[in-house]
């Protein structure tokens, strides 16, 4: 599929249109929950595991930005 196929446009909408369906909080929770999950893998000295978990939050805080964009911009 070529990058600016009508198919494209398709998909796009369809995946803005459930992912506004998922409540803002949602990614904030996960955001929080990552970096609590990684304070607690640091504690048991399972420093390598901790760090990997702790680099999620920032991925979630992005998606949640992307979902409120996509709920008061809408899409194209």
């Amino acid at each position: 599929m070529a990058i600016n196929s009508p198919d494209e446009g398709k998909i796009t909408k369809a995946v803005e249109k459930q992912t506004a369906k998922v409540p803002s909080i949602i990614y904030l929770a996960a955001a929080v929950t990552s970096m609590a999950g990684s304070l607690a893998l640091k504690l048991m000295k399972k420093k390598s595991t901790a760090l990997f978990i702790g680099q999620w939050a920032a991925p979630f805080l992005i998606l949640g930005i992307y979902n409120k964009i996509v709920k008061t911009e809408g899409h194209d």
